[in-house]
């Protein structure tokens, strides 16, 4: 008998976790992650939404960023939801889109330390609790805001729901990028479908004389794209209407549908319409 050493089995940190589910009257829930804070994950889904709203699209929101829940503020919403006559929750209805989000659960100015298991059956109520499909209709996409990082909520959702593809945030710079490569490999260790990576704040282009800067360098999103074999979606300029939408609660999709900004989340749209398609297009 060999006295060799064995290997010790690395443990499945989704293993203990309850078997997927759907959520009543989505056809496809659509994750927004990224390993890193700071790389306007939330923006990007906001007008990504609204993006695949204009390209004809049923959307609803899921802002699950316990960390900066700041999609109703995005939205210019100011009210809370309520539960309808059978103790569902109704979500609050943000330019025609339903909306839920963690933020409707504290104050504003409220830190919100809540352990695992609280934050486990705060999703578990936003996934099967909310009547995400209004008036008896269904919703194409339900795009969840996921924090940064890669840790238990990320792991929680990917095994509550059955999540039908995932979208990368980043920025170009190569501390962001070495946090993003640790994002995609999180949803591939999740079994969740990669649609794509967006490269965020790609480059400066001044408002008065259309010069490009790449403050942050550019193109590392499209690098890593390449290196973990999944597709790169494309690249969203730095520029103070995008900031300013979000500040105002009128995303930039939305307040100027015809800028080059809104027209980079419409081709992003376009290729997640590609990659998933929805109900409302058969």
């Amino acid at each position: 008998m060999s006295n060799s050493p064995q290997s010790k089995p690395q443990s499945d940190p989704t293993a203990d976790l309850p078997q997927k589910q759907m959520v009543e009257g989505v056809q496809h829930v659509l994750a927004v992650g990224s390993a890193k804070g700071g790389v306007g994950k939330s923006t990007v889904a906001v007008n990504l939404a609204f993006a695949l709203q204009k390209l004809g699209a049923k959307v609803g929101l899921l802002d699950a960023d316990i960390y900066g829940p700041s999609i109703p503020t995005m939205l210019g919403v100011n009210e809370d939801p309520h539960p309808d006559v059978m103790g569902r929750i109704k979500p609050v209805m943000a330019k025609g889109i339903p909306l839920m989000s963690i933020g409707f659960m504290v104050n504003h100015d409220q830190p919100l330390v809540w352990r695992g298991p609280v934050l486990f059956q705060v999703l578990q109520q936003f996934f099967h609790e909310v009547k995400w499909a209004p008036y008896g209709t269904f919703l194409d996409y339900l795009i969840i805001d996921l924090p940064p990082g890669t840790g238990d909520i990320q792991l929680s959702m990917a095994q509550q729901v059955t999540v039908a593809g995932s979208i990368v945030v980043t920025t170009p710079q190569d501390v962001a990028l070495a946090d993003v490569r640790r994002g995609v490999a999180m949803f591939k260790l999740a079994d969740v479908p990669i649609i794509g990576v967006v490269e965020n704040m790609s480059f400066f282009s001044c408002p008065h004389c259309g010069e490009r800067t790449d403050i942050f360098s550019t193109g590392g999103g499209e690098v890593v794209a390449e290196e973990r074999d999944v597709p790169f979606l494309g690249a969203i300029p730095l520029v103070s209407a995008i900031r300013e939408g979000g500040d105002k609660g009128m995303p930039v999709v939305l307040a100027d549908p015809d800028s080059a900004s809104a027209k980079c989340y419409i081709d992003i749209g376009k290729k997640v319409l590609e990659a998933l398609p929805a109900k409302s297009f058969t």
